[in-house]
């Protein structure tokens, strides 16, 4: 069934959500030709009320919306639209246009882990000369395990004797570690999730 374009005069609202962190950043309206022009080019267009003609997020900020997936709802009069956002949604500077800068920050922060963890895969599918997580990779898991177990003792170290400056990078080279062992191991963080979310449902 076609998207019923014609019950709000041409136009359909559509909602605009974070791919990875499913934060909802803002909502605009497309009409057919926004539509087509989003699919074809894999970039958020959106049809302006206010500039009467199809505007593109970004097209002068370089803010754009990369497009992960389309849906419709049950009634085919809205669309979600699932994105990977190129820097702040909103004009304000902004994650999200719905405010909730707090809730934001750390969306954005879960962003930047999962896209840690995807230039890691990357590294390991396609190696990159000079990379020291390639680095990493050709010292095997024993090599990997051990530098978790080294940046994982010096974090307790700093957490103890309350140097929190230093204990941030510590705490940084262990997640990043932390996450080159479990691609080199064949895990992922989702499989880490799963198990945190068992445990979090028997509590």
């Amino acid at each position: 069934m076609e998207l019923d374009f014609e019950k709000s005069g041409g136009l359909v609202p559509a909602v605009i959500q974070d791919n990875v962190t499913n934060q909802v950043l803002m909502l605009g309206y497309m009409n057919k030709e926004a539509l087509e022009k989003t699919r074809q080019e894999g970039v958020v267009t959106f049809f302006s009320r206010t500039k009467n003609r199809l505007w593109t997020k970004g097209e002068t900020s370089g803010n754009i919306l990369q497009v992960v997936s389309i849906t419709r709802d049950c009634d085919n009069d809205t669309l979600l639209i699932k994105v990977n956002p190129n820097g702040p949604t909103c004009h304000t500077g902004t994650t999200s246009c719905f405010g909730e800068e707090e809730s934001a920050n750390r969306a954005e922060a879960i962003r930047f882990i999962a896209q840690l963890e995807e230039v890691i895969q990357q590294r390991k599918v396609n190696p990159l000369e000079g990379s020291y997580t390639n680095f990493l990779f050709d010292k095997g898991i024993n090599k990997i395990a051990q530098k978790v177990g080294e940046e994982a003792v010096e974090t307790v170290i700093d957490a103890v004797a309350g140097k929190l400056d230093t204990m941030k990078g510590e705490a940084a080279d262990l997640m990043y570690h932390l996450l080159v062992l479990l691609s080199a191991s064949g895990l992922e963080l989702k499989d880490i999730v799963a198990v945190l979310k068992e445990r979090h449902n028997k509590q």
